[in-house]
């Protein structure tokens, strides 16, 4: 049994962590939010992890950041966008020397992790673990999909094996890979599709079965191939997610497969919303897509890519967290009859090769 440090005890964060404690591992926690820590320490209450099969509670240490002290070998950092670097850089006095961090997050955070503590302190990961935060030491597990891990620099370590072992007495399908970029960029595709879904109040399943949205899918798939080849990356597929077949460049039978596929997958889960939507429609308060999905758009700029539909995505999730218009499906369509944004895809010179 191992020794993890579990800093962010949120959806992703407290659903791993809680799998990891109850297989007898030691897991410590550490949250910003003062409730949800007091209720992962009291042996009454607990961390509550809820399922389609099951539901168990279990305590555990738990600390608000500036309470811990001591060193971990591992820590999992599985914090919101927006609290990347300083969590990381508070992370740094609890690392051992030969310690080191995985990112559990989607978009790309490692890269800010890695800038905080170092290439020879980081991993990164590919997360897609659908789970909500109901409350305070409440976590409702709607499936776990795809989750791989590797070193931020490339190659299969020691370290990454005997950290993916770790995690999997959470899921016994999550594996090292030489190939982590790949998958992060083919997450970061599915990403933005369940960015644009939180824009109204449809479930995902419904959003991507949707026809006068497959043209936005299209889109967005084109932009992210573009981004990925200039940086010498294939996104992976994976969950019924093909990177490929999101692309304005093939038969739409072709996207319409895949989509099948993925709503094959996601009928497995309780989930049927994003977290992005709940952020807003429930929480009402700010996206992490920023911090997210923002370095898409310099990227944009550094390769002369137009990622206009990417831009025009994150600029109306902006407009409902700052209140300058409502989370309505309506929101959807406006963004796929954009000629802007359809005229920058179709006439794109990148798009027949992916460049």
């Amino acid at each position: 049994m191992s020794k993890i440090l579990m800093w962010g005890a949120g959806a992703i964060g407290g659903s791993i962590g809680a799998y990891l404690k109850r297989a007898g591992h030691d897991v410590t926690f550490v949250d910003i939010a003062a409730e949800h820590v007091a209720a992962i320490n009291d042996p009454g209450r607990g961390l509550r992890v809820s399922t389609s099969g099951e539901e168990f509670a279990l305590s555990a240490p738990a600390f608000l950041p500036g309470e811990l002290t001591g060193q971990w070998r591992y820590a999992c950092l599985a914090v919101k966008g927006q609290h990347t670097e300083a969590a990381a850089t508070a992370l740094r006095a609890h690392l051992a020397k030969d310690g080191c961090v995985v990112s559990l997050q989607n978009g790309l955070l490692a890269p800010v992790v890695e800038r905080a503590l170092g290439g020879q302190r980081t991993l990164a990961a590919s997360v897609n673990v659908a789970a909500d935060m109901l409350g305070p030491g409440h976590i409702c597990l709607g499936a776990k999909g795809t989750l791989m891990i590797g070193e931020f620099s490339g190659g299969v370590s020691e370290r990454a094996r005997e950290l993916a072992q770790i995690l999997r007495d959470f899921d016994p399908t999550i594996e090292a890979t030489a190939d982590i970029w790949s998958y992060v960029w083919g997450k970061l595709g599915f990403a933005l599709m369940l960015t644009a879904q939180a824009l109204g109040q449809r479930p995902i399943i419904e959003c991507f079965q949707e026809p006068e949205l497959l043209p936005l899918w299209r889109a967005l798939g084109t932009e992210i191939a573009a981004l990925a080849a200039a940086q010498g990356i294939r996104p992976h597929a994976f969950d019924g997610y093909d990177p490929d077949a999101f692309s304005i460049h093939v038969p739409e039978a072709v996207t319409l497969a895949s989509i099948e596929a993925m709503v094959r997958f996601l009928r497995t889960s309780t989930k049927t919303h994003s977290g992005i939507w709940r952020d807003l429609a429930v929480h009402r308060r700010r996206t992490e897509i920023h911090h997210q999905l923002g370095p898409l758009l310099e990227l944009g700029v550094r390769h002369q890519i137009p990622c206009t539909t990417i831009r025009r995505l994150i600029d109306a999730i902006a407009d409902i967290e700052e209140g300058r218009c409502q989370q309505t499906d309506d929101n959807l369509i406006t963004l796929v009859r954009r000629q802007d944004v359809r005229d920058a895809v179709l006439n794109s010179s990148w798009g027949n090769d992916g460049h």
